[in-house]
């Protein structure tokens, strides 16, 4: 048995509700096969479109009702945890039966702390919301201010600062919740970011990258595999060039030379890469995969996806 964070992309979870209900099914699937075959499973996932959505929505509702209280972008990630939460625990709970397994499910609405004085929070690059022309997007940011990018050749989005993972916050209770048997879904779209004000913690205007949060979590679970499920089947350099190559495998080294040369996409492939290499340094025997979610069972058996080893 092999303890397995698995950290879900965007492609697990769909476009809109009714797509995330579609999708999360296959993803229920993939994550099943892990438990049948004997590993112990914890769930991270995605918020891009999600979250956008929901501080769409709440800033919508303000402009209606002037006598409405702007959502913090910080409680737009708190609800997006608890509506993905939500679907994944229902779907994998009913695969699970479906395969006579009976293993609990649950979501665990997670803080992550951050630094308050972290400077990434004076500079946005984490794209969220919906894809849009670059018209679009300068049109947006002319009306209501938001930074906007064009992200990894795939249109331009808006983006919001993201600052580096310092502590999750609920790491005691889904250590807890784990050793005594459940399935854990947790720091959801790379959990709240807050920081910490006395005894308590207050969220920050922000987005913490979601697979930065899965290597910091399999890191203090002491993890065996950091399996980053994505719509790729391996890491590729050179991409989009006449020499593009697929990667089996990737050392320490390699990777640290690849991110050198400029190889990954700061939007899409590098925070996979660096939280693949943040994991693996931290001790030996461990292996972070990124594969396609499709293929997530042989991935764990290191059959598909692109391994980086210590």
């Amino acid at each position: 048995m092999k303890k397995i964070v698995v950290a879900l992309g965007g492609n697990a979870l769909g476009k809109s509700l009714s797509e995330q209900l579609a999708a999360v099914k296959n993803t229920a699937k993939a994550i099943a096969d892990l438990i049948s075959d004997g590993n112990e499973v914890v769930i991270t996932h995605g918020n891009g479109p999600q979250v956008g959505r929901i501080d769409s929505a709440m800033a919508a509702l303000c402009r209606e009702d002037s006598t409405q209280e702007r959502t913090p972008l910080s409680m737009c990630v708190a609800m997006s945890q608890a509506y993905i939460g939500y679907d994944i625990q229902n779907a994998l709970r009913e695969e699970l039966l479906s395969r006579g397994i009976h293993k609990p499910v649950a979501t665990i609405v997670t803080q992550v702390l951050v630094d308050g004085d972290d400077p990434a929070l004076k500079n946005p690059t984490k794209p969220i919301g919906r894809f849009m022309t670059e018209e679009q997007a300068k049109a947006l940011s002319e009306k209501l201010g938001f930074s906007v990018r064009e992200d990894a050749g795939r249109g331009w989005r808006r983006v919001v600062p993201s600052p580096v993972p310092q502590k999750i916050v609920e790491l005691d209770a889904i250590r807890a919740s784990v050793e005594d048997g459940s399935v854990v879904i947790c720091c959801g779209g790379g959990g709240i970011p807050v920081r910490k004000v006395g005894n308590f913690h207050k969220g920050v205007g922000a987005v913490i990258d979601k697979d930065s949060v899965s290597a910091l979590l399999a890191d203090k679970l002491n993890a065996d595999i950091l399996l980053i499920l994505t719509a790729i089947d391996k890491v590729r350099i050179n991409y989009g060039k006449p020499d593009e190559l697929s990667l089996d495998s990737m050392s320490i080294e390699d990777a640290r030379e690849y991110i050198a040369q400029g190889q990954f996409a700061e939007g899409s492939m590098l925070p996979k890469v660096e939280a693949a290499l943040s994991f693996v340094k931290g001790d030996s025997g461990r292996a972070a995969i990124i594969a396609k979610l499709s293929q997530a069972g042989e991935a764990a058996k290191g059959k598909a996806g692109t391994v980086l080893f210590n």
